[in-house]
């Protein structure tokens, strides 16, 4: 079920009926209630594939409860492994089989040696690597005895499948949310008030800047060699966009549908694209990946202890993995391998004289300058993204660079709504820009009622004027 769908629009507000009116004091049915509805959130795509969310939950329940109450290490740890083992050989299975068959069956053949090896063509069941990072995180932190592991399985159940987080994040910790499931909710006008703002700028973000954008990024993308260098970057600079847009404006939905519920999930974007450092953007870009990653990841390898050289691999194997996790496709390798470079050549001293000649720029110059730069170098690794295979990459960002770059601008049609997508764009931006000390655009509780609802209907009516009806999937549904 999409957010952006009919669907979800009669869907969401029977749940919230049920769920405070039919039982506002009862935590135990509160919860069965959102499990069932999670189940029917998640099977309306294919119900088949609720079989492994299941195996998910039970396995990762009994996982713990057996690492909490073992005395021996090594049961433990054995414990822990089934669990790792259990959720890694699904994403594997789904994600990773056919992959690596046909790249083995690719390097097999430069060197002379013909095989031909069985593929699964499974289909990706939608949101796999969200839920089982979340649950594997459970396992790891009751192992590390940072949390103890719960005695229901409703409120686990209740916590891997969580229908607003469920298929694109955000990547919720086991203690931070799970604990929300085992206390009782009330309601509160205040957090109705916010997730439904979070909603509203959310679908704004989706349906009007990203969906529209969409458009154009297929075409030029689609046809990168018809056109000149300069529409190739607005193509890249579009694409930027309306993946930023489509992802978190899919975590906005989720993070105000979940307060509505009585539930607060971390926040998943700070407005990456003002940072002035490629580590600022990480620390501002899908943060619950970026902190899992750090915390199960980086900090197991050693971190940032022991030599340089080891805390450049630590950080070079993040983001490659990081890559990796998106897709299975070697686009998205270069792609995590760029962010590593970034990351490596950010840390590198910069000679003296080119240091005191930026060190002249005003603050507020150096600062554009650094968002300017950010941007840039986070846009052409989106091309990288976005392509479906490294050799169209390479020949886009060539032509892009290469090719005509100062004139012949031929802009995709339909020309009227390429117009109004740009302005739309630039609008977004500059108001995203004048919010960014919010925690998010639409959060207006320092105004009085009227600049309020004034701005809220403005956002209805560009969204109901300018929305893109065709209840376009989320990019992320096939991460």
């Amino acid at each position: 079920m999409l957010f952006n769908s009919i669907e979800f629009a009669i869907f969401l507000p029977l749940i919230f009926v049920l769920y405070w009116f039919i039982f506002p004091k009862n935590r135990k049915a509160q919860n069965l209630l959102l499990v069932g509805a999670s189940y029917m959130f998640y099977g309306w795509w294919d119900w088949r594939f609720l079989g492994l969310i299941l195996f998910s939950s039970i396995l990762d329940f009994f996982a713990g409860k057996f690492i909490e109450s073992s005395k021996r290490p090594k049961l433990r740890k054995a414990a822990l492994s089934i669990s790792l083992i259990g959720n890694l050989g699904l994403l594997a299975t789904f994600k990773y089989y056919d992959f690596f068959i046909l790249s083995l069956q690719d390097s097999l053949s430069v060197l002379g040696v013909a095989i031909n090896l069985r593929t699964l063509n499974l289909i990706l069941p939608v949101g796999i690597s969200f839920y089982t990072f979340q649950t594997m995180s459970y396992s790891i932190d009751v192992y590390r005895r940072k949390m103890n592991a719960t005695k229901s399985l409703v409120d686990f159940m209740a916590f891997v499948s969580f229908f607003p987080q469920l298929v694109a994040g955000p990547i919720e910790r086991a203690s931070s949310l799970l604990p929300q499931f085992g206390r009782e909710r009330v309601f509160y006008y205040s957090n109705f008030s916010k997730g439904a703002a979070l909603i509203l700028w959310g679908l704004f973000k989706k349906i009007v800047i990203a969906d529209n954008a969409a458009i154009y990024v297929n075409q030029i993308f689609d046809n990168y060699e018809l056109y000149q260098g300069i529409t190739l970057f607005i193509g890249a600079f579009l694409f930027a966009f309306q993946i930023y847009c489509d992802f978190s404006g899919y975590s906005d939905i989720a993070i105000g549908t979940a307060l509505l519920f009585g539930f607060e999930l971390m926040r998943n974007f700070d407005y990456p694209y003002f940072s002035s450092s490629i580590s600022a953007f990480w620390r501002r870009w899908h943060i619950s990946l970026s902190s899992w990653f750090r915390d199960y990841l980086y900090i197991p390898l050693g971190g940032s202890r022991g030599s340089g050289f080891k805390r450049q691999r630590n950080i070079s194997l993040v983001f490659i993995v990081s890559g990796i996790w998106h897709g299975a496709n070697w686009t998205f390798f270069i792609w995590g391998m760029l962010h590593a470079i970034y990351y490596q050549l950010s840390s590198i001293r910069i000679d003296n004289r080119l240091k005191r000649h930026f060190m002249r720029l005003p603050q507020k110059g150096k600062e554009m300058f650094g968002i300017l730069k950010t941007f840039f170098v986070v846009t052409i690794a989106w091309i990288f993204f976005r392509a479906p295979t490294i050799s169209e990459a390479l020949d886009y960002v060539r032509l892009l660079f290469f090719k005509g770059w100062f004139f012949d601008l031929h802009v995709p049609t339909p020309k009227a709504q390429f117009a109004y997508t740009i302005v739309l764009l630039i609008g977004f931006i500059i108001f995203e820009w004048c919010s960014r000390n919010k925690e998010f655009p639409l959060e207006l509780s320092m105004y009085s009622w009227k600049v309020r609802w004034s701005i809220y209907y403005i956002v209805f009516l560009l969204i109901i004027t300018f929305g893109f009806y065709g209840e376009n999937e989320f990019i992320y549904f096939a991460f």
